[in-house]
Order: structure tokens, then C-alpha cells, then sequence
């Protein structure tokens, strides 16, 4: 599986990049098949808006905070897989900080947005597009951001949620990647996901990680990518990427096909077993990505896409019944 997925995500990220001269691009596949490269997985973003915490304290602060998040994200090794500088995954966190629950403890929204590239176009797909509304932690100006996938919890429950959060959403993250580019090839990634959910930070400011702290969780998600019996939800990942979205220059037809199968596969699951946390997740602001895919289709397909979208997402049922009678 690894070595289909480099190849893929190799071959993808290479016609994305449509500035490479087809010399330079042959030498970068030889690169890339003789060097063990340990290059870093991410190209992350991180913005820490604190707009909303008074004056009082230094905003400084949060600048520092910003540049430890970014440097914890892109420097450390999440994989032990290689990744060219052109293949690494682009993704987003903006940490808006709501309140201060005490000294140097912050309650806050963690909104995450990540993407890949649509093979032989210069379109970015989404593969994540989150807000976490559940995140509380504690940060003193230049202490160290650290994580251990042996030990989660640390010194202080509060300290650790830090980056066990972060840690967690990474994992979610390349999980869904690697199951966009090969079948099941994300479940190594949700197993830590879940194994941080298992040995999550407790306190009382902390939730998020336990069933019942709602529905919409990370518990809840780490729990819906790993349970055997949602097994075929990566299946609809697997072709709705790499059946669908990539074929689409090369075979539109085809591709749109894949794609319409692939929800009603989705459907199909979500009336065997409703209300699961993983379909949302999954059609997350993606309304216009779907319109975009079906406004060229036959009657028929633009037909029956109205007709599974309105059902999976009710929310913009309407905009599917307008963009595409």
C-alpha cells in the first residue's frame, strides 16, 4: 500500500505543479525512487486570533504561540513515509481564542481546514473542512509544545490538550489523504487517532474526547473511521478521490460515474446506520464542489445527485434542487 500511495501522490503532485520542465520532472522521479528523503508531511498555516481577550494581558503572547504552533505542525516527522517538497499537504488552523477560564487557561474554537490537488488540474480538493468547538488549554508564553504518541497526558492535563488536539487532527488528516490515494490506506492514521482519544488529558475544563461529551466529537469521529462496520465510508473516500475527482480531466464521463456511485454507496450507508458523525464530516461545505461536478451531467445523473445530496445534506438541499434542474 505505501508504495502505491507514494506513487499516486507522487504522479498527482506532479501534474499539479504544472511548472516543471518535463527534464526537471523525470530527474525528480529519480530522485525520488533512489533517495530515502525524511522531508516533513505538512505545510501548515496557523493563526492564533485573539481579538477577543482584553487587554490585560500582552498579545505577544499569542505571536509566540502562533510561531511554536506552526514550527510543531511543519517540522516534526508524522509519517516514516517520504514526501517531496511539492507533495506536502496543505492544510489551515485558526485557533480563536473565546475567553480566559483562568491564568494562562484559554477556551477556544479550532477551525481546520485541509487540501489536496485534483490530478492534472490546478483545483484543490478538500479533505478537511472542521470547526471543533470543544478545545480548552493552557499556555505560558515559550513553553515547550511538545507530544508523545506513548505518553498524551504529560505533566499537566491542561498543557497536554494542547497539542494532543493538534496531534489528533494531523493523524485525521492523513488518514484521509492516504485513504484518498489508496483503499484503507489511512487506517494505520485514524488507529492513532483513536489511541490519542484513549489516552486523552482529563480535567475539568477539558472536553471533546469522551462519548458523552455529544455527538459531533473527536471521540465520535475517531470511533466512525475505525469501526469495522463503517468499513465501506472508505470505500466512497478511495473512489470519490482517486475514481472520481482524478479522472476527471482525462474522463469525465467516467469519473462522474465513479462519483455518483460513490454517494450512493454513501446513502446507502447512512440509512443502514444514521446519524453517524463521519457523513457530516465528510460533505462539510462541499455543496458547490458537488454542483460543479454535476452541472455538466445528463438529466439522469443531475436527477438522481438532487435526489442523494438533498437526503445526505439537507442543509443545502435547496441550492442542489436550484443549481441543478
Amino acid at each position: 500500500m505505501k508504495r502505491q500511495y507514494q506513487y499516486c501522490r507522487f504522479f498527482c503532485y506532479l501534474q499539479y505543479n504544472k511548472s516543471m520542465s518535463k527534464k526537471f520532472s523525470i530527474f525528480i522521479l529519480l530522485f525520488f525512487l533512489v533517495i530515502n528523503s525524511h522531508a516533513q508531511e505538512f505545510q501548515a498555516k496557523v493563526t492564533v486570533n485573539a481579538s477577543r481577550i482584553n487587554t490585560t494581558v500582552d498579545k505577544k503572547i499569542f505571536t509566540t504561540l502562533q510561531t511554536q504552533l506552526i514550527n510543531f505542525l511543519n517540522s516534526r516527522k508524522w509519517t516514516n513515509d517520504q514526501y517531496n517538497d511539492n507533495e506536502k499537504i496543505q492544510c489551515n488552523f485558526l485557533l480563536n481564542l473565546q475567553s480566559i477560564v483562568e491564568p494562562n487557561v484559554y477556551r477556544a474554537t479550532l477551525i481546520i481546514q485541509a487540501a489536496r490537488p485534483v490530478f492534472n488540474t490546478s483545483y484543490q480538493t478538500a479533505l478537511v473542512n472542521f470547526q471543533d468547538q470543544d478545545f480548552t488549554f493552557k499556555y505560558i508564553e515559550y513553553q515547550p509544545v511538545e507530544f508523545s504518541d506513548n505518553r498524551v497526558q504529560g505533566t499537566d492535563a491542561l498543557v497536554g490538550n494542547l497539542t494532543a488536539v493538534l496531534a489528533y487532527y494531523v493523524n485525521i488528516i492523513l488518514g484521509l489523504d492516504y485513504d484518498s490515494f489508496a483503499p484503507k490506506g489511512g487506517d494505520v492514521y485514524y488507529q492513532k487517532a483513536l489511541n490519542i482519544v484513549n489516552n486523552a488529558p482529563e480535567g475539568s475544563n477539558i472536553s471533546g474526547w469522551q462519548a458523552f461529551d455529544g455527538l459531533r466529537n473527536r471521540f465520535w469521529l475517531a470511533e466512525n473511521l475505525t469501526n469495522s462496520r463503517n468499513n465501506i465510508v472508505h470505500d466512497v473516500i478511495y473512489s470519490y478521490y482517486r475514481s472520481g475527482l482524478d479522472k476527471m480531466y482525462d474522463s469525465e464521463k467516467e469519473a462522474r460515474s465513479n462519483i455518483l456511485q460513490s454517494l450512493m454507496q454513501l446513502q446507502a450507508f447512512n440509512k443502514e446506520v444514521p446519524n453517524t458523525m463521519i457523513v457530516q464530516f465528510l460533505l462539510q461545505a462541499r455543496a458547490t464542489e458537488f454542483i460543479g461536478i454535476f452541472k455538466n451531467g445528463t438529466s439522469d445523473e443531475k436527477s438522481k445527485a438532487v435526489e442523494i445530496l438533498s437526503l445526505l445534506d439537507v442543509a443545502n438541499a435547496s441550492h442542489y434542487k436550484d443549481e441543478l434542474r
